[in-house]
């Protein structure tokens, strides 16, 4: 992936500069905080969908495959799907129509309610969610630019701020601490 090149001068310090300048001395520390974590968001979905690209998939069809995947039987109903990935249903019904097209998904009729569809992977879905999976784990995840001490660090604090605005509660009982 081609590098872009540096700017000489962190353009989000120099907005933190800004805000402080023009008096919004309260607000400079969040604002600092949502756009240095929209510019990381980015910079990571940049080299993701670099390491995806080769395997004709977007990060959202990556998703539901790899969630596919890890299911007992490779299918779930469309509206868990939903719940899963936290997008609306719309985005998965474009996504499970693209994955369809390409033969790495079909749907099925819920056996139990005639009104919900499942989502079923197929042979080359799994496949594929497999070879990309391993893409992913070396261009991407075991080296996500940090180091352990501070990816943990971090993952705790974001999972700190998803729970307090209501993203998930703790399952009980509670896995290990992120």
């Amino acid at each position: 992936m081609a590098r872009v090149k540096r700017l000489p001068v962190d353009p989000i310090a120099e907005a933190k500069r800004q805000w402080l300048e023009h008096g919004w001395t309260d607000a400079a520390p969040g604002m600092t905080l949502v756009t240095s974590v929209m510019r990381a968001q980015q910079i990571l979905l940049a080299r993701v969908e670099a390491t995806l690209k080769p395997f004709r998939l977007t990060f959202a069809r990556y998703e539901l495959l790899t969630l596919l995947r890890f299911t007992r039987e490779g299918r779930m109903p469309m509206a868990s799907a939903s719940a899963r990935l936290q997008v609306h249903p719309t985005s998965v019904t474009n996504t499970v129509d693209r994955l369809e097209a390409s033969g790495h998904v079909h749907r099925e009729p819920h056996p139990d309610d005639g009104r919900a569809t499942l989502i079923v992977l197929t042979d080359s879905g799994r496949e594929l969610s497999e070879r990309a999976t391993a893409a992913l784990n070396t261009e991407v995840f075991e080296d996500p630019g940090l180091n352990r001490a501070d990816t943990d660090e971090l993952v705790g604090l974001i999972a700190r701020m998803r729970r307090e605005a209501g993203d998930f509660e703790d399952p009980r009982p509670a896995p290990e601490p992120l």
